[in-house]
């Protein structure tokens, strides 16, 4: 990749130097690029799209923003991206930073005021986790932001580690084999929901938007802080990572090579209709 001021998206402008930085730079491009082709999220034949870009302000969805742009400014991306941020009234929570980010980097968006958070700590019992409403509220707000816009897709930050994490976790207690798809339709069937950083790794994530420097928000002004079942599985998953690197990528691969024979879901495999050669005589 070139890095000349003229070769590149103003949200890399004044992107470090150095090898580390240029290979983990490249590294995300393409990954993010395979996964948009892997799971068909560009849809040929059809007129131009336009994406509405999730930011939150951390790390993710820097990230997110950041790769996305640079695709389209490669011409790797023929969509229109529209970002957005949510502001859910949280306390603390910095109004200006946002805005004044995305204009500075000239990137097309809209802020949202929305005070989901006092609805939140109304109906959410003393002790429980703040989260879970406070997703399936934002999602609304942005399935409604996205139509208002003219958007087919709502594109959110989700990397891998996340993918990985909630398939323990429905594992470990919700007994099912299922984690974040990289693309699916909301339930109203007018919408997609795309991960396109479904391939990358947290700490990619992480190593990219500091050394950009991208100012970062914290997620948990709330607060709260994303569920227990959460935080025990990703120390797991770190513990194994520790004990044999590069696990969490085989884990990952497992979940591209399913193999439906091999499980025990009747509805996925035809067990009853295995016949033998002498049975098909």
């Amino acid at each position: 990749m070139l890095d000349q001021p003229k070769d590149i998206h103003p949200l890399f402008d004044g992107a470090p130097q150095t090898t580390e930085f240029k290979k983990l730079r490249k590294r995300i491009v393409r990954m993010t690029r395979e996964a948009i082709e892997r799971y068909g999220m560009i849809e040929n034949g059809t007129p131009k799209r336009r994406w509405l870009v999730c930011l939150s302000g951390g790390k993710d969805s820097y990230t997110l923003l950041a790769v996305l742009h640079e695709l389209q400014w490669r011409g790797l991306l023929p969509v229109d991206l529209l970002a957005c941020n949510l502001d859910q009234g949280q306390p603390r929570f910095p109004a200006t930073v946002l805005p004044a980010f995305l204009e500075q980097m000239g990137v097309p968006h809209r802020i949202e005021y929305q005070d989901t958070y006092s609805i939140v700590m109304d109906k959410t019992p003393a002790g429980r986790t703040l989260c879970t409403l406070c997703s399936r509220l934002r999602r609304g707000h942005l399935y409604r932001i996205a139509r208002e816009e003219g958007c087919s897709a709502v594109v959110l930050g989700h990397h891998r580690d996340d993918i990985l994490e909630t398939f323990f976790m429905n594992l470990f207690h919700g007994g099912r084999l299922a984690t974040m798809p990289p693309k699916l339709v909301n339930e109203e069937g007018d919408l997609f929901l795309y991960r396109p950083l479904a391939h990358v790794a947290e700490a990619d994530c992480e190593k990219f938007a500091k050394s950009m420097n991208y100012p970062i928000i914290p997620c948990d002004l709330c607060g709260s802080q994303d569920g227990l079942q959460r935080q025990q599985v990703k120390s797991i998953l770190d513990g194994w990572e520790a004990n044999s690197p590069g696990r969490r990528q085989i884990m990952f691969r497992a979940l591209m090579n399913a193999r439906p024979s091999h499980l025990l879901d009747p509805a996925l495999f035809d067990f009853a209709g295995i016949l033998r050669k002498s049975d098909k005589s």
